[in-house]
């Protein structure tokens, strides 16, 4: 070699010394990517839970670790699996903005993994033997002109070398040892099969984030899962009343189908159904506005729960009710607003206490998927036996929307997936017309037999078996619209003075405990799917505190069930991808306004029991599916969730159905889908006490309070660790101190914070 080509190599390999030390020293400092002041740049928290990625590095390096030059030694620098980096060890190629709080567009891999002495990988195989020390290999891929690209040298010799590239299409790879000597790129078939050898290996790197350094676990926050309207985004009138309509138009099943159910059972009119319909529209569009102003804030719908449906069929079938005659709808309606009242305040006192942050710590997705999955499968006895009165149109109900759901899921009209959003209105729309048509048509008109006046039929002996089916089949038995009043504004205490009695105080007390347990798990997963940090356990009891003072409006109007947070919520905004609060307020107004047209509540109470019976059933299997997603936050394949999932929902089940088979009086006076709520009056257990015999013998006959008792003891005494069991992570009230910038989406509007600035426990 000449003297000139030696006195220029070494020109180079001095520059890319310096090069190479200005780049390395500015490596750990990321003050100029931090935008506040009082931040902390070491603490990582405030971005690494919004992308859910976890550090397995410090960025920090001590004096030791690093050479003259500022180039990490072999003991591990390595820019792609970060500093201290091990052998063995990986760790995703993932950009994070410091500034903005989430991940960069992939750019491509601009700089190949280095290996140390401790995790080094020998080259030698490519039959190069005369390279010394360890190898070091970078690929430079579309370059910019002029951009300086690093390639530090493996054996702390302090070596580097930097080269400044001026063409965008080098395509080959340089090798740097302790000398500086280049060696020959590899060919490309190689290169490619130690990319996906890369890839591999980094598909087996945790992205959960943990913020107190404890393990991760899989309820943790999740990405961004392509909702197209965000939380407080304001698309503008028009689209805020379409995504507001096509909201509740998905949850019509949950709001409305439940006073058909306890309404006729309790002795009521068509015109009281109507009316407690209309009502049920009020308390949900005013709780829901409610929530979203004074809640967690999150969009979600509140209503009349099938968490209550099961308490309120047991009191309403207790023995004293089952002979009543005057006034027995008005007398039962009293006991259960009573009971909800009751209920609704120990549910507020759980939130506004703050025991509601103790309570969630053994709240896990072990416990809320049985219990939830346990609601939807107490109806079963009431589902398709009563809607086997009508086969001819409950069948084709029930088939057309799991069509809709499942096979015509992916069919886009207008950009929108109908089939999807709306399959259960469109199939009660056309079920109902094709009920209109075989009624209109004569297919249930029986000689001799009046559908006007049904109880007509029990006098004459040939229409005495028709008349159930005339009942429940025709689309015109109902009176409702020739009843009810065109405007009619539903107000508190309009059913007379609530009952308040221990018993029913006690179910409805338990009732709002599984409720809670329910909301718990909605908000979590809500918080996961619109992509935001989970909220800290003071927004949760606020939330539940909330819950527990709308439920104490429902008890005051009379809606007969409380209100709490509609587990089907989750499943529509997955399902119409729209989360903003702004879009669930608007519906919430439209439920106001619908309310006070009393006939918009008469013709929903004129929907065939039926019809009504067929959806719940497609309803109630929708809820256990839900209350079973939440498995996913945890391990499923693991035998000790498995186990306990199993034996909480089979006890669950059978328990209840121990204390169900104590009717020896009113097998013959009650239908038989509503003997399994009759055991209160008839049950195993006896204290001497009528009152605690009644509400314990109701409380131990209802599958859902069974099963979270059996979850709940279960999850918390038996081992496993915070992944196995799925623990939810809940937000931090110190981080609301350090980055109040991340749970913005949960604060309270500013003149309303203010009022709230003491209670700790609403994290505010």
């Amino acid at each position: 070699m000449d003297k000139g080509s030696s006195s220029g190599f070494e020109d180079k390999a001095s520059r890319g010394k310096k090069v190479g030390s200005k780049l390395a020293s500015m490596l750990p400092n990321i003050d100029p990517f931090v935008p506040r002041t009082d931040h902390n740049p070491r603490e990582l928290r405030s971005w690494a839970k919004r992308t859910g990625f976890v550090s397995n590095f410090s960025s920090e390096t001590s004096a030791s670790e690093r050479n003259d030059s500022g180039v990490g030694a072999g003991a591990g620098f390595d820019l792609e699996k970060g500093l201290g980096h091990r052998g063995g060890e990986s760790s995703p190629k993932i950009e994070i903005d410091p500034i903005l709080g989430r991940t960069r567009p992939n750019r491509g891999a601009e700089i190949e993994p280095a290996y140390g002495n401790g995790g080094a990988r020998n080259e030698n195989d490519g039959g190069v033997s005369g390279l010394r020390g360890e190898n070091q290999r970078r690929r430079i891929r579309d370059e910019p002109v002029g951009r300086v690209d690093l390639n530090g040298n493996g054996n702390g010799n302090g070596n580097g070398k930097g080269n400044e590239i001026a063409d965008r299409d080098v395509n080959r790879l340089r090798n740097g040892n302790g000398n500086g000597v280049g060696v020959a790129a590899v060919n490309q078939a190689e290169e490619a099969k130690k990319e996906e050898e890369g890839k591999a290996e980094m598909d087996d790197v945790e992205m959960n984030f943990n913020p107190h350094g404890e393990e991760p676990a899989n309820g943790g926050w999740y990405g961004p899962s392509g909702i197209k309207c965000g939380l407080r985004d304001n698309p503008g009138f028009v689209p805020l009343m379409c995504y507001g309509l096509q909201h509740y138009l998905s949850l019509a099943g949950s709001l409305i189908f439940i006073p058909l159910i306890i309404v006729p059972a309790m002795g009521g009119t068509d015109k009281d159904t109507a009316t407690v319909i209309s009502t049920m529209l009020l308390v949900s569009g005013v709780t829901t506005i409610l929530h979203s102003y004074f809640g967690t804030r999150l969009p979600l719908v509140q209503g009349s729960s099938f968490v209550y449906l099961a308490p309120a069929l047991v009191i309403m079938n207790a023995q004293e009710y089952r002979n009543l005659t005057d006034h027995k709808f008005r007398h039962i309606m009293r006991e259960l607003q009573g009971a909800i009242i009751i209920g609704s305040i120990f549910q507020s006192f759980l939130g506004f206490s703050g025991l509601m942050s103790l309570f969630l710590r053994f709240i896990n997705p072990i416990v809320v998927a049985p219990t939830v999955a346990a609601v939807g499968l107490a109806f079963f006895s009431y589902g398709f036996p009563q809607a086997g009165s009508c086969v001819e149109i409950s069948i084709p109900l029930i088939l057309l929307v799991l069509v809709f759901t499942l096979y015509l899921r992916g069919i886009s009209i207008f950009g929108n997936r109908l089939f999807r959003i709306y399959a259960v209105p469109l199939s009660v729309i056309i079920i109902w017309i094709y009920a209109f048509f075989l009624t209109a048509g004569g297919a249930y008109d029986y000689k001799g037999c009046s559908s006007g006046i049904p109880s007509s039929n029990i006098l004459n002996d040939g229409c005495r078996k028709h008349a159930y089916t005339m009942q429940h089949c025709r689309t015109d038995v109902s009176s409702a619209w020739r009843t009810a009043a065109w405007v009619r504004i539903p107000y508190p205490l309009q059913w007379g003075i609530p009952i308040f009695h221990l018993r029913t105080a006690i179910i409805m007390v338990v009732a709002s405990l599984v409720a809670s347990v329910d909301s718990v798990g909605t908000y979590h997963t809500t918080s996961v799917l619109v992509s935001l940090k989970p909220p800290t356990p003071g927004i949760v009891s606020r939330g539940i505190a909330l819950e527990g003072f709308c439920s104490i409006l429902a008890g005051l109007l009379g809606t007969g069930t409380g209100s709490t947070t509609l587990t089907e919520n989750v499943y529509t905004i997955e399902v119409t991808k729209v989360a903003s609060r702004r879009a669930v307020e608007f519906g919430a107004l439209f439920l106001i306004i619908f309310s006070f047209i009393g006939k918009v509540g008469a013709i929903l109470a004129s929907i065939p029991l039926a019809l009504a019976a067929a959806i719940l059933c497609f309803m109630w299997a929708l809820t256990v599916a839900l209350g079973l997603s939440t498995l996913q936050y945890s391990q499923t394949a693991s035998f000790r969730n498995i186990t306990i999932v199993g034996v909480s929902l089979f006890l669950g089940l059978s328990i209840p159905a121990y204390f169900q088979q104590y009717q020896p009086e009113s097998s013959l006076i009650l239908p038989s889908y509503f003997i399994p709520y009759a055991a209160a009056s008839n049950g195993p257990v006896h204290t001497g006490s009528k009152q605690i015999d009644f509400a314990l013998n109701a409380l131990l006959s209802l599958n859902m309070v069974v099963t979270l008792l059996v979850a709940f003891v279960l999850d918390n005494t038996v081992p496993g660790s915070r992944q196995e069991r799925g623990v939810y992570i809940w937000s931090r009230p110190e981080e609301i101190s350090a980055d109040p910038s991340s749970l913005a989406d949960y604060s309270l509007p500013r003149k309303i914070g203010r009022c709230f600035c003491l209670p700790r426990c609403f994290g505010v």
